[in-house]
């Protein structure tokens, strides 16, 4: 069972979420974790999800360094906004609140949607983002309709994913609610991934599972490619939620790219 997670509101721009770390990574605090001590990893959900289906992969990466995941605004039981959120303001909500927390240097790991909150905040606070990790990203050019994209989640969750992996995904589709996720689909479906993260000068991790509906092989290779400093990873047999059914190969897997382009790295 994994062990839960200690957790503290956190704010910006009139928005509200939560924070989250293991036991052995210093509490969200001024000067938490200083740019010289080396960068935390900061795990970000997809649309409708929350740092529960990263929990499994969160204790695996906090065993090595500090690491963080977070709610954002209208997930995991935060308030929802009062206005449909751009990707752009999920962005700078993540660096400004990371900020205000102490943490000063990060890898970002993003899942699904959270691969495009992870280009903005990268985008928003250049300076701090070492690394990034991208998730099975969306969207698949397969999938520009919100019917297509319907189709290929539906049947990752039937024939790619665990019961348990299922159950903590759909939960929390049920706390964030139709109404809030209906909201921002438009904002995933229209955000240009492939154009945004041409622009990221940093190493870009594109990590998919080998069955991964989704984010197909195609899409995600040439993802990679678009990055001036694109990987690709491909982890066998898991579906699109790959962090949970495949955690420790997934967290060996962004290790091993962290620690070979950690020389290339901003400083």
């Amino acid at each position: 069972m994994t062990v839960p997670l200690r957790s503290s509101a956190v704010e910006a721009r009139g928005l509200s979420g939560r924070i989250f770390w293991a036991d052995g990574t210093p509490p969200p605090s001024p000067g938490a974790v200083p740019a010289n001590g080396g960068p935390a990893y900061i795990l970000i959900h997809g649309i409708g999800a929350s740092h529960r289906y990263l929990r499994r992969l969160h204790h695996l990466l906090a065993a090595t360094a500090p690491t963080y995941s977070m709610d954002l605004p209208g997930f995991g039981g935060t308030p929802r906004p009062a206005r449909q959120l751009p990707v752009e303001d999920y962005g700078a909500f993540i660096a400004e609140t990371l900020e205000s927390s102490g943490i000063e240097s990060y890898i970002l790991v993003g899942h699904s949607m959270g691969v495009q909150f992870s280009i903005e905040a990268a985008r928003h606070a250049p300076d701090r983002v070492r690394q990034l990790v991208l998730m099975g990203p969306v969207v698949d050019e397969r999938h520009r309709t919100v019917t297509r994209q319907g189709v290929a989640l539906l049947l990752d969750a039937l024939l790619r994913e665990s019961a348990a992996s299922n159950w903590t995904v759909m939960s929390d589709y049920f706390r964030c609610g139709p109404r809030w996720y209906f909201t921002e689909v438009p904002v995933m479906m229209d955000y240009p991934t492939e154009k945004c993260v041409a622009g990221i000068d940093i190493p870009v991790l594109v990590l998919r599972g080998g069955q991964d509906q989704v984010a197909g092989p195609e899409w995600s290779r040439r993802l990679s490619a678009a990055a001036p400093h694109g990987h690709f990873v491909e982890i066998p047999g898991a579906g699109h939620v790959v962090q949970h059914l495949r955690s420790r190969q997934v967290a060996e897997a962004i290790s091993t790219f962290v620690d070979s382009t950690a020389g290339q790295a901003r400083h």
